[in-house]
């Protein structure tokens, strides 16, 4: 029931009976349950479209101000992190530098910290967070929360971040601050305090296509983006739900073998990786070979921006290498929709693609596809992991667990 109210297929009493099939008192029951969780309240209903007037019923909504989400976007240099409405609008964000290379110890627990600050910034106390949404720039097992070989995050390789990320976060807090994470929980199994809050990790290529698609293309059945920055990956979205494959692995384009890389090194150890020569890194390390001053993939988006001709000619080819491998990928998912985002997501790479794509690509396999750039921006993998949080938190299986355990 929660779950057609949140969807918008049913926003009233008589629409719920009527989808569901309950009676009328049984609705009412269950509607009960939810108004005293405090996630769904009802509001004005709309114009009465009846000849004969009456009072307009009123509308069910599901309360998205009940709760806030943590959830924080880690790259190679830079993190972001925010506090977000079980909606997903930002209630306070932060960014700033990190080296993903001092290991996650050091680095969880400096978002810990930021996390903390959002809170004090905001108003908000620990009580009212009901979870945490990590984006890494590595492969993930969602089962354990644990990347699994990162070629570029050292030492991380089977890390418990979740354990850490919430302890990190604990210890941002004020003694009196970290004991339940929200008044209506004092019993409930797996939340009666902050040791087990939820932390949800996965691979921000993933968090970034389910941000996107969940917020602009929430009718797009198979959506696919690229993320081209210090590497390359790319997250799938079918069906409403990220497919990951057997382990996490699923999407990691840039170790797929190019000839035009047979002898450029990648980071992962191998040779003639995608990643190797099309990546903002690869980017980055051409520009200066021929004398042009950048370290990474930010430096080379700074210096798109700034029209650079020499970047803006090793983009375009970038986005060929990368446009003639999509052209396979947008064969076998046949995609509504696939996004360009990451550093190098500009006009002279997204031209690059598109070139090599229409031309290797079957027709067929192009005739209803939209090659867009993202809309969300920097914030598509923080959106996404809050979006994560709330989908598996109100899910019909786990939102009954909850309520039983809450005794309403």
């Amino acid at each position: 029931m929660l779950h057609l109210v949140r969807s918008g297929r049913a926003t009233t009493r008589g629409a719920l009976q009527e989808v569901t099939g309950l009676s009328r008192a049984t609705v009412g029951q269950r509607l009960g349950r939810l108004f005293r969780a405090g996630w769904v309240r009802e509001g004005a209903g709309g114009p009465v479209d009846s000849p004969l007037g009456g009072r307009p019923a009123l509308r069910l909504e599901f309360d998205e101000t009940h709760a806030v989400v943590l959830a924080a976007a880690l790259e190679t240099r830079h993190a972001r992190t925010a506090l977000l409405t079980l909606g997903g609008e930002i209630i306070a964000e932060r960014s700033g530098p990190v080296a993903v290379e001092d290991g996650p110890d050091a680095v969880l627990g400096g978002l810990g910290a930021r996390f903390g600050e959002l809170l004090r910034e905001s108003g908000r106390s620990a009580a009212s967070v009901c979870g945490i949404g990590l984006a890494v720039p590595g492969p993930v097992d969602t089962g354990t929360g644990r990347v699994v070989q990162p070629p570029i995050m050292p030492g991380w390789d089977g890390y418990d971040i979740r354990t850490r990320l919430r302890r990190a976060f604990t210890e941002a807090l004020p003694a009196t601050s970290a004991t339940l994470i929200h008044p209506a929980l004092p019993d409930l199994p797996g939340f009666p305090d902050l040791s087990h809050l939820p932390v949800l990790v996965d691979n921000d290529a993933n968090l970034m296509a389910y941000g996107e698609q969940h917020t602009h293309y929430p009718d797009c059945a198979a959506f696919a983006l690229v993320k081209v920055s210090t590497g390359i990956g790319a997250g799938v979205v079918v069906d409403g739900a990220v497919y990951r494959g057997i382990d996490g692995g699923a999407g990691d384009i840039g170790h797929i073998r190019v000839p035009e890389g047979a002898d450029a090194l990648c980071r992962c150890g191998s040779h003639g990786c995608l990643a190797a020569v099309a990546s903002g890194g690869a980017v980055a390390r051409r520009l200066t070979e021929a004398g042009v001053a950048a370290a990474s993939g930010s430096d080379v988006r700074a210096l798109l921006e700034a029209g650079h001709p020499e970047a803006v000619r090793f983009a375009r080819e970038a986005g060929r290498h990368v446009g003639e491998v999509l052209a396979t990928v947008v064969t076998l998912l046949n995609p509504g929709v696939l996004m360009i985002a990451g550093d190098l997501a500009g006009t002279p790479f997204l031209t690059g693609v598109r070139e090599l794509l229409y031309q290797r690509a079957l027709p067929r396999s192009t005739a209803h596809l939209d090659v867009v750039t993202s809309r969300l921006g920097e914030r598509a993998a923080l959106i996404g992991a809050a979006t994560l949080v709330v989908e598996h938190l109100y899910a019909p299986d786990r939102a009954e667990e909850r309520l039983a355990a809450l005794g309403v």
